[in-house]
C-alpha cells in the first residue's frame, strides 16, 4: 500500500538492506505498484480472468469517470479510520523501539547479554552467535505486542485473511532473517572497527554495497519464496502473458514469459499489487494472484505497463546508487553520532567503546532514529519514480488498450477501493510515509496526462 506502515524489522538491522532494498518502504521489492493503489490494465482479448467492468457497472465505476477517486460513505469511513490506525502505528512502532533500545541501555541489559556472550568464549565469532541474536530477539519480543495488535487491526479491516498459525510462522522467520543479518552487520564492523578506528565507517560502506547487490539479487530465489508461494505466470495466466508479450514488444523490450511470475497472495491478503525486484537473471515482474481476481484484463495490464516502466527505467540501479549514496553520508553519520553517545553515556551504560559489542545496541538505537529522520528522503525519491512509471504505463498502453486512461484511472479507483486508499492523507503524512502520490491524485493526473491530442511527444515511449 502506498502508506509505508510495516517496515521490515530486519532492516532495522541491516541498515544496507534497509535502504537499497527495503528502503523505499519495506520490503526487498524494487517499487511494489500497489501499495494502496490500484491495478494497472491491459487491452487487447486477454485472460479469462474475473472482470470487475464486465458486467453492469459498480459504485465505484462512476466516480472514476467523473475523474475523481470516490469511496461510499460506508467505505470511505473504513479507509479513513484504517489509514488513520496505520499511520499511528507508524509512529508507536518507532516509538517504542527507541525507548526499549535505550531502556535496555541505561538499565545494563545490553552490557549483561555482552558478560553472557564473553563468558561462553573467548573466540569474537562464537560470541556474536551469542549475543546478536539475543539482542534480536529481545527488542523484537517487546515489539511483539504491537505487531499482534497489526494484525488484528487487517484481520478486523479484512486486509487479512492469514491465519494466526500462518502469521506466527511468518514471525518466526524473519526473526531468523534479522538474527542473520545482525551477525553480518556486527561481524563486519567487529572485524573494521579495531583496524580502522577513524574510517571504519568508509570502509562498511564499501563492504555493504556487494552484500546488498547479493541480497537483493538472491531474494527473489530464497528469501520471498520463504513467505510467499511463486509459480510461472505462464502455468496458470498463458492469455495475460500473450497479452503483456504484446506489450512488451510494443516498448520496445521484450521481457521473457520466464520472467514473469504470479504470486499466491490470497493465501494471505486481501490486496492487491504487483512488483519488478531482483537483480540480472533474478530480475523478475510479479502479479498478486488477487490482483487477477479482482481487476479487469484490461486494469492488469495496465499494472504491468507501470511495473514494466520500473523495468525499462531501471529504477532498481537508480535506486540502488541513490541509497549508496545515503548510505555514505548515513554511515559517516553513525560513526560521528556513536563516538558521542558513548562519549556522554557509555560509562554509565558500561559500554567500554565502538568495539564493544553492547555498542552493537547503541547503533541499532541510531539506525532506528536514522531510518526515521531520513524516511521523508527515500519516500520523496520513491514517489518520483512511481510518478514515472505511471507516466510510462499510461504511455506503453496507449493505442493497445481502447481508452487507456480511462482504464488507468478506473483501475486506481479499484485499487483504492480494495486496499482502503486513505481519500484524504494529511500533506504531513504523504511527506513522511508515502513512497507513492497519493491515490487520488494518481487518477486525476490518468485522466489529464494525454500529450497526443496536444500534439506533443510522449516523454517515454515514442
Amino acid at each position: 500500500m502506498e502508506r509505508c506502515v510495516s517496515f521490515h524489522r530486519f532492516a532495522a538491522l541491516f541498515p544496507l538492506a534497509l535502504c537499497l532494498s527495503a528502503g523505499f518502504c519495506g520490503s526487498v521489492h524494487a517499487a511494489a505498484f500497489v501499495r494502496a493503489q490500484p491495478p494497472y490494465a491491459e487491452a487487447s482479448p486477454s485472460p479469462a480472468v474475473p472482470s470487475l467492468t464486465q458486467s453492469a457497472p459498480s459504485a465505484a465505476q462512476e466516480p472514476a469517470k467523473k475523474g475523481a477517486y470516490t469511496l461510499s460513505h460506508e467505505r470511505y469511513e473504513k479507509a479513513v479510520s484504517y489509514s488513520r490506525a496505520s499511520y499511528t502505528m507508524y509512529f508507536v512502532s518507532v516509538g517504542l523501539n527507541v525507548l526499549a533500545l535505550a531502556v535496555f541501555l541505561r538499565l545494563g541489559i545490553a552490557a549483561r547479554f555482552r558478560d553472557w556472550a564473553e563468558s561462553v568464549s573467548d573466540r569474537r565469532w562464537v560470541q556474536a552467535l551469542v549475543f546478536v541474536p539475543l539482542l534480536v530477539l529481545t527488542v523484537d519480543v517487546v515489539a511483539l505486542p504491537l505487531r499482534i495488535y497489526g494484525h488484528i487491526l487487517s484481520l478486523r479491516y479484512e486486509m487479512s485473511v492469514q491465519s494466526w498459525g500462518s502469521w506466527t510462522l511468518d514471525w518466526g522467520k524473519e526473526q531468523v532473517l534479522m538474527a542473520g543479518f545482525g551477525l553480518i552487520f556486527a561481524l563486519i564492523l567487529s572485524a573494521l572497527i579495531p583496524r580502522s578506528p577513524r574510517r571504519w565507517w568508509l570502509y562498511l560502506w564499501f563492504a555493504a554495497l556487494p552484500v546488498v547487490m547479493i541480497i537483493i539479487f538472491i531474494s527473489p530465489w530464497f528469501i520471498d519464496p520463504l513467505f510467499n508461494k511463486f509459480e510461472p505466470l505462464q502455468t496458470s495466466n498463458p492469455d495475460l502473458v500473450a497479452a503483456i508479450e504484446i506489450l512488451t514488444r510494443h516498448a520496445g523490450v521484450p521481457i521473457p514469459p520466464d520472467r514473469m511470475f504470479l504470486m499466491r497472495a490470497s493465501e494471505k491478503t486481501n490486496a492487491v499489487d504487483a512488483y519488478v525486484t531482483g537483480l540480472g537473471a533474478s530480475k523478475r515482474v510479479v502479479i498478486w494472484d488477487t490482483t487477477i481476481q479482482k481487476a479487469t484484463p484490461d486494469e492488469t495490464l495496465f499494472i504491468v505497463g507501470h511495473e514494466l516502466g520500473h523495468y525499462v527505467l531501471g529504477h532498481i540501479w537508480k535506486g540502488f546508487l541513490f541509497a549508496s549514496a545515503l548510505l555514505l553520508i548515513g554511515f559517516y553519520a553513525l560513526f560521528r553520532a556513536l563516538h558521542w553517545v558513548l562519549g556522554r553515556w557509555g560509562g554509565e551504560w558500561r559500554i567500554y567503546g565502538p568495539e564493544d559489542w553492547a555498542a552493537f545496541a547503541v547503533l541499532l538505537l541510531l539506525v532506528e532514529i536514522g531510518m526515521f529522520l531520513v524516511a521523508p528522503v527515500a519516500n520523496g525519491f520513491s514517489r518520483m519514480q512511481e510518478h514515472a512509471a505511471d507516466v510510462y504505463g499510461l504511455e506503453v498502453t496507449h493505442g493497445i488498450i481502447p481508452d487507456s486512461s480511462e482504464v488507468a484511472a478506473q483501475s486506481f479507483q479499484v485499487l483504492g477501493e480494495v486496499d482502503l486508499a486513505d481519500p484524504n492523507p494529511p500533506e504531513f503524512i504523504t511527506f513522511w510515509l508515502y513512497s507513492h502520490p497519493p491515490l487520488a491524485d494518481r487518477l486525476v493526473f490518468a485522466h489529464s496526462y494525454d500529450p497526443w491530442s496536444k500534439g506533443e511527444s510522449p516523454k517515454y515511449v515514442k
